[in-house]
C-alpha cells in the first residue's frame, strides 16, 4: 500500500492530460471498440480518471470506505457498458502507463504492489458488478 501511495504521488505530478492521453491510447489500441464507450472530447474524461485513481488511493488504508467507493464505481461502469473482461484491459493499461510515467521509480517491487491493488480493487468492482439484479 505504501509502495502504491508513494508511487502515485511521483505520478501524480505528471499532467492528467498528458496521463489520460497514453492511458486511454493504450486502451483503445488493445481493444479499439471501447472508444465508442467515450463521447465526443476526451479531455474531461482524463481528469475524471486522475481524480478518481487519487481518491482511491488516498483511502486504500479505509478499506470499508474505499470498497463501497468501489462498489459504487463498478455500478456505474455497468451503465457504460463496462464487462468483466474489460478489467483486465484496463489493468493492463493503467500499469504500462503507470511505467512509462515513474520511468526508473517503477521497480519490480512497485509493479507487484500495483498488481496486487488493481487485483483487489477490480475484484471488488466486478463482483459488485456481478450482483446487480440479484435481490
Amino acid at each position: 500500500m505504501i509502495l502504491v501511495k508513494n508511487s502515485w504521488k511521483l505520478f501524480r505530478k505528471i499532467d492528467p492530460k498528458f496521463i489520460g492521453e497514453v492511458f486511454y491510447g493504450k486502451l483503445f489500441q488493445q481493444l479499439p471498440s471501447l472508444r465508442a464507450m467515450f463521447k465526443g472530447d476526451m479531455s474531461a474524461q482524463y481528469g475524471k480518471l486522475v481524480d478518481m485513481l487519487s481518491l482511491v488511493i488516498s483511502r486504500l488504508d479505509k478499506p470499508e470506505t474505499v470498497n463501497a467507493e468501489i462498489r459504487q464505481l463498478a455500478m456505474r461502469h455497468v451503465e457504460y457498458g463496462v464487462r468483466p473482461g474489460h478489467y483486465k484491459l484496463v489493468g493492463d493499461a493503467l500499469l504500462w502507463t503507470m511505467k512509462q510515467g515513474l520511468g526508473p521509480d517503477w521497480t519490480d517491487e512497485t509493479a507487484e504492489a500495483w498488481i496486487t491493488c488493481y487485483a483487489m480493487l477490480s475484484n471488488t468492482m466486478i463482483k459488485a458488478a456481478a450482483g446487480i439484479g440479484k435481490g
